[in-house]
């Protein structure tokens, strides 16, 4: 910990009960200590808008890489912990598969398929979790496709993503968290072991083609998926789930995007600013600076809690409302600067353009189930956790 932050008020932060709601101590940090020291993570967590912007725009002082990270202990070095020269190179790489082109000539017809194909299987049911039934296999199966993994079933991709973002935010170090953290990261290696010789013969979009093609180190192709499994199958899925939820939960804004389809964008935009499926990641002092009134020095840990810059009162009237009405705003749910999410197109495709309104338009009458209510958790990644509905059938 700093000299300059012995005297600020370090807080003392209970995380589990963060885990269940923790935009209370955003509101709290973001008015009294927006830069806010709390020993328990030895980090500073930052909860404004324009600092964390602050921070991304500005690498030589704030880097990506973080060797110590949970991150980079689970996933390895991908480009997201890259900066610089280093970091573009992959990223020109693996656009040809990322590109609003190659979302809407190539990924958006399998999308639509897999969609159909999963409403087919649920749609004379009545009733239904949507999470489990249509958001997370929905996610999974894109996955497979974009990433060029197709020798992988669906749910090995979305277990495996799912004990890595539970790796990467083990700070109480459990062991049993941390071992199937290690055991998703082997099978990805092994998956991408197997189809690696075939996607560099195949002239197709998939990201495996495309690094491969591009002639990108074996352990870089590893850590790069990793990373895009990871966050390919949190945010669209808890994105498509949580959309739905909103929806269903403000009848007046349903009404409004079944009126007027531009407005299904405008609701995926403003979900992921409410409740940013990916709330949460780290940065590393490289020089002193001052940020928020803090004095920080080299190596000196962040926290950029995006899921609080995302209800800041100073960017976003009423900011804790979903309202897809609202002036439209950047937000921050895709980060921001250099390191803005490679796959923002494709999220955006295969869910406000494709799993939601689909899935409204086949499922007549679609209503929560009131005897079954949804739960919602997380704070570095936040969503909700069941979404039982009911429908005409």
């Amino acid at each position: 910990m700093p000299a300059e932050a012995q005297e600020m008020t370090a807080e003392t932060v209970d995380f589990e009960k963060m885990w269940h709601d923790p935009y209370p101590l955003f509101k709290h940090l973001r008015a009294n200590n927006p830069v806010a020291w709390v020993p328990q993570a030895n980090h500073f967590m930052v909860t404004r808008f324009d600092d964390i912007v602050h921070v991304e725009r500005n690498q030589d002082i704030f880097r990506s890489l973080e060797p110590r990270s949970l991150v980079h202990k689970v996933m390895g070095h991908s480009f997201m912990r890259k900066d610089g020269d280093a970091q573009l190179a992959e990223r020109k790489i693996v656009f040809p598969s990322f590109s609003p082109a190659a979302a809407k000539k190539i990924w958006a017809e399998k999308f639509r398929l897999i969609a159909t194909d999963l409403l087919d299987q649920i749609e004379g049911k009545g009733k239904a979790d949507l999470f489990v039934d249509y958001a997370t296999p929905m996610a999974a199966r894109c996955l497979c496709e974009v990433t060029g993994l197709t020798n992988v079933d669906w749910r090995d991709i979305a277990r495996w993503s799912q004990a890595m973002m539970d790796a990467v935010q083990n700070y109480a170090g459990d062991a049993e968290i941390a071992r199937l953290g290690r055991e998703a990261s082997d099978g990805i290696d092994a998956a991408i072991d197997e189809m690696i010789g075939a996607r560099r013969a195949d002239e197709d979009k998939s990201l495996l083609a495309m690094m491969a093609a591009g002639g990108m180190p074996l352990d870089s192709v590893r850590a790069n998926l990793k990373v895009i499994i990871g966050g390919g199958q949190n945010e669209p899925r808890d994105a498509n789930a949580g959309l739905i939820w909103a929806l269903l939960s403000n009848p007046d804004q349903l009404a409004a995007v079944r009126a007027d389809d531009a407005l299904w964008m405008r609701g995926f935009e403003e979900y992921v600013r409410w409740i940013s499926p990916i709330g949460m990641y780290p940065r590393t002092v490289d020089k002193p600076a001052e940020l928020g009134g803090v004095m920080l020095q080299p190596d000196d840990r962040l926290f950029l809690l995006v899921g609080s810059a995302n209800r800041d009162e100073a960017k976003f009237e009423q900011a804790d409302i979903f309202d897809l009405h609202r002036e439209k705003k950047q937000h921050l749910a895709f980060g921001s600067g250099p390191h803005f999410c490679a796959g923002a197109w494709v999220a955006r495709m295969q869910v406000a353009n494709i799993a939601v309104p689909m899935l409204f338009a086949r499922l007549k009458g679609l209503t929560l189930d009131e005897d079954d209510p949804v739960r919602c958790g997380g704070w570095a990644f936040r969503g909700v956790l069941n979404l039982p509905v009911r429908w005409d059938h």
